[in-house]
């Protein structure tokens, strides 16, 4: 199945203007759609292979910026994918699919010639910007606008991971950063405790929101200290990020 953008200002362009095109490679349907979904609503072409044939016949035609694909297929093993593809378009980036606990399968990716992995289950997000980063360093795409993420007088750069408010650097943990990412790409937007564990620790709901209120605790202190708050909690309902009006701005202490 292939889709085409949905948007034409999409951030990432092949050099030659056109879409970026992405390969997804899942014997699970359902999950190769939605990650097709999601690669759509980036502006980038898609198509889906539910097997290692179908998968390398299906990129001759296609000829992928890059591919998301499983390591455990019905037919050929991903590895093996991998490397037929690579006969043929050698300097393609992989993303690699695995299950949470398969290490041997994460470090023989890795070793075998794959860009990257995420492990199952895992954030529509995550696997959007670990693509964006592939694509990038491959140089199989351009940026059409910078990677930054903006509201407020707070920036978020996603390439350089640098984060700033009115211009002052703040230093934030990989998690604290993915944290405020998603906030960040979602802002005036009322966030759960379910959402949020979903899209920045990767598991269901059960019980851990208070993991989420103590980022949410660790990010305050670092964006919001001595300043005009722009993380609010909705009580009930979760947290959302707003601009801080400008003349209402507090000097930091």
């Amino acid at each position: 199945m292939t889709t085409t953008p949905a948007d034409a200002s999409s951030e990432l362009r092949r050099p030659d203007g056109t879409p970026v095109r992405v390969l997804v490679v899942d014997d699970e349907a359902p999950l190769a759609d939605l990650l097709s979904m999601a690669l759509r609503y980036e502006g980038w072409h898609t198509t889906t292979a539910g097997d290692g044939a179908a998968a390398i016949r299906a990129a001759r035609d296609f000829r992928p910026d890059a591919v998301i694909l499983d390591v455990m297929l019905p037919d050929l093993n991903g590895l093996e994918v991998m490397r037929r593809l690579r006969a043929e378009q050698h300097d393609v980036p992989v993303l690699f699919l695995t299950a949470k606990d398969a290490v041997e399968d994460r470090i023989a990716g890795l070793t075998a010639g794959g860009d990257d992995y995420v492990t199952k289950p895992f954030s529509l997000e995550e696997v959007v910007a670990r693509l964006r980063g592939l694509l990038r360093r491959s140089g199989a795409a351009a940026a059409r606008s910078e990677s930054l993420l903006v509201v407020g007088d707070l920036t978020l750069d996603e390439d350089s991971r640098e984060v700033h408010r009115a211009g002052t650097s703040i230093r934030l943990t990989a998690t604290e950063f993915e944290l405020l990412r998603f906030l960040m790409r979602n802002p005036r937007r009322v966030l759960s405790k379910p959402q949020i564990l979903d899209r920045v620790w990767n598991y269901d709901f059960g019980g851990q929101g208070n993991v989420v209120e103590l980022y949410i605790s660790y990010l305050r202190r670092k964006i919001d200290a001595g300043r005009t708050p722009m993380i609010h909690t909705m009580r009930g309902a979760g947290y959302v990020l707003k601009p801080a009006p400008a003349e209402s701005a507090v000097a930091a202490s």
